[in-house]
């Protein structure tokens, strides 16, 4: 049996690759397609954009998007994401999860959502950068002493999130490795006299501009060398295609907060 997909924002980027992913793959069907009330998508077949009739219609109402759905795959902005994962909990319907920018409340909200219905939370579901994770973590264990790391990111011009989410969760990787927590060992930024760098610390440089899809290095500069980790993405072909491995992995999945590494087998 396919497993029944929502996806929402289908006007953005990611929402059109999801939904080029999904017509691909026979485990998948699109159940529903969501877009902002007032987009001119709203009203369309679903598939238009790719010369294909779904006889699905794009819409704005939530509600009934989700009758009969399996699960709802969201890249959209948080605000708009947690009415979504409010929307699931009452629809009884599954939850992946690949915005960014979350705040801590609204993430203990989303662990706490998964006791009712499972939800794959990550912010990168790329299958490369799920394995750029454990890499970093397992860097880190090794190189924990002589080693300053450093974790540059680059995004396009319209990001609106630093460091990217992406970035974040390679630092709390990297920290893991280090047994230490990203909040207590963390630098976000530098500017006038600084001072010399502190042992043990974990630092961020965020750059954005043109198109560029997602680009994360994490550095580890010792004495003498230079390790550097890392992952470039072309496009969100990438994203999408582990989204939709993410909502087939779910299926048998009632409850429980799971990530990349989860669906990947890494965990």
């Amino acid at each position: 049996m396919k497993t029944k997909v929502v996806i929402t924002g289908v006007s953005g980027r990611m929402g059109v690759a999801l939904l080029e992913g999904v017509f691909a793959d026979d485990a998948l069907t699109l159940h529903a397609a969501i877009d902002r009330a007032g987009s001119a998508l709203v009203g369309q077949d679903a598939g238009a954009q790719f010369g294909v009739e779904t006889g699905v219609k794009v819409t704005s109402d939530l509600a009934s998007a989700l009758q009969g759905a399996d699960v709802l795959i969201d890249f959209t902005r948080p605000e708009a994401a947690m009415q979504y994962l409010a929307a699931c909990q009452q629809a009884d319907v599954k939850m992946v999860i690949g915005t960014t920018g979350f705040s801590e409340q609204e993430k203990s909200a989303i662990a706490a959502a998964a006791n009712k219905n499972s939800v794959v939370f990550a912010p990168n579901m790329s299958v490369g950068v799920t394995l750029l994770i454990n890499l970093v973590e397992q860097a880190a264990k090794v190189l924990n002493e002589g080693y300053d790391i450093e974790v540059v990111e680059m995004h396009h011009r319209h990001k609106v999130d630093a460091p990217s989410g992406t970035a974040l969760r390679l630092g709390e990787a990297a920290a893991h490795g280090l047994g230490q927590e990203l909040k207590d060992c963390a630098v976000y930024a530098r500017e006038g006299v600084t001072g010399e760098r502190e042992a043990g610390k974990i630092g961020f440089a965020t750059l954005r501009g043109g198109d560029v899809v997602g680009d994360h290095t994490v550095i580890y500069a010792g004495t003498g060398e230079r390790v550097e980790i890392t992952h470039k993405a072309s496009s969100r072909a990438t994203f999408a295609l582990g989204a939709l491995r993410a909502a087939k992995f779910l299926s048998n999945k009632p409850t429980g907060l799971f990530d990349m590494r989860d669906v990947l087998g890494l965990n």
